[in-house]
């Protein structure tokens, strides 16, 4: 325990910054993953082609080698400069994103076709069908996957420990330098992210029970 107490402050601003990482990911791969699906779907060529190559790409890319992109090559471009927490949102938001659109995309399967055949026949455009009638079954459908690729995003965060971002991940390292037992400090780590996670699993059955009922 004394690990933990001597080092509240540590631990504190450790997983503060988690957090900040996960929200700020977590809603920026929704969005973005929920615009690729849409693309996958799309019938304008361009667009299936373009969802089908980034989600095929990103997804046979490990995500250190993202990150190394946003590190590393992303500031010789010289286009927007960027802090490395603002890099590490982006790269896992990238990454996430492909998973995402991938569990939107099967969500979108389930949904009859003949309900896209209808809205069209009521004049719905594709956005509109989508949006309106499409997405929000979708969702509902794939409840559980997407709450399993937002819980491994909150992981891995702690990649971002490697690339001068101060998080939970990286509290060892601290740890270390401080002459504590590194062993018992990631045991605290290890139930701080079970904490973290528990919520979003709650969550989950919650949502499915409800809308399950809702069905």
């Amino acid at each position: 325990m004394n690990v933990l107490f001597d080092n509240l402050a540590l631990y504190g601003s450790g997983f503060l910054t988690t957090i900040e990482l996960f929200v700020i990911s977590a809603i920026g791969s929704l969005i973005w993953g929920t615009l690729l699906a849409g693309m996958r779907v799309s019938p304008v060529p361009i667009l299936r082609a373009f969802g089908a190559g980034y989600v095929n790409t990103i997804r046979n890319t490990p995500l250190t080698l993202v990150f190394f992109f946003f590190a590393f090559a992303y500031p010789r471009l010289d286009i927007v400069r960027l802090d490395f927490f603002t890099l590490a949102c982006l790269a896992l938001t990238v990454y996430t994103a492909a998973f995402v659109c991938e569990c939107v995309r099967s969500g979108i399967n389930t949904v009859p076709v003949g309900q896209a055949e209808a809205s069209r026949a009521l004049g719905f455009g594709f956005t509109q069908t989508i949006s309106q009638i499409v997405l929000p079954q979708a969702i509902r459908a794939v409840v559980p996957p997407l709450t399993n690729v937002q819980i491994a995003l909150l992981k891995n965060t702690t990649i971002a420990a490697g690339f001068s971002v101060v998080e939970a991940g990286g509290i060892y390292q601290n740890l270390s330098e401080r002459g504590y037992d590194v062993f018992v400090g990631l045991l605290w780590v290890a139930v701080g992210f079970l904490i973290l996670v528990t919520p979003l699993t709650i969550l989950q059955r919650r949502l499915e029970k409800r809308w399950s009922v809702s069905r």
